[in-house]
């Protein structure tokens, strides 16, 4: 199994984590989104958006985020990244694409690449634009996990919301947001760190992470 992916990419880290969590085993190989890497044809052959991640197995190439965590989770059932009951995991992948609909596409490489390029931003303008979108995301989920969680985002145990949750964190700290207003968020941040999955997916551990 191989990870395309970005050492800071949040896509490709919220896969790693749930890779992790479920214990599977894969090599990585990373495309360096700075220097247009995701553009080469040998990579557009295998994914033909030229984004990350993608995740080859045995001559299968499966690529977007949320269908390759839908994948491992059928694939891979234990642990479960999703609740047994019908409500409570609609709960959990509405949270999930709450940062993965709503907020993360909005302050990913390419739509910052545009403001710089196209709109001349600065990176005081690129922190304000990221931060109108990742402040209110944030507001409504730390209602949703303060309603639902009992340590993690939702429940007891690490379940998708989370893999979507952490990616999202570590990115608004590079937009040099205040995280303070959700502490409830942070608490979970904390969890996180302490657990060995997440700890192995962090962006600075990747083999292809900035020095």
């Amino acid at each position: 199994m191989i990870l395309h992916g970005y050492w800071r990419s949040g896509a490709s880290y919220r896969v790693r984590i749930a890779l992790n969590l479920k214990g599977v085993a894969y090599d990585q190989a990373p495309h360096d989104l700075r220097q247009g890497e995701q553009k080469s044809a040998d990579y557009l052959a295998l994914n033909p958006q030229g984004m990350v991640p993608a995740l080859e197995i045995d001559g299968q190439v499966l690529i977007q985020s949320p269908a390759i965590l839908e994948w491992l989770e059928e694939t891979h059932p234990q642990p479960g990244l999703l609740p047994g009951d019908a409500g409570d995991r609609a709960t959990v992948r509405a949270m999930a694409a709450l940062i993965g609909c709503d907020i993360h596409p909005l302050n990913n490489l390419r739509v910052l690449g545009s403001l710089r390029r196209d709109f001349s931003a600065d990176q005081a303008t690129v922190d304000a634009w990221a931060a109108r979108w990742i402040a209110p995301g944030f507001d409504a989920l730390q209602t949703l996990v303060e309603r639902h969680g009992a340590g993690w985002s939702f429940g007891d145990a690490p379940t998708l919301a989370d893999c979507y949750l952490i990616p999202q964190l570590y990115s608004a700290g590079r937009f040099n947001i205040d995280l303070t207003p959700w502490p409830t968020l942070l608490a979970v941040e904390e969890k996180a760190s302490a657990h060995p999955a997440f700890a192995a997916a962090r962006p600075d551990r990747q083999p292809d992470a900035d020095a």
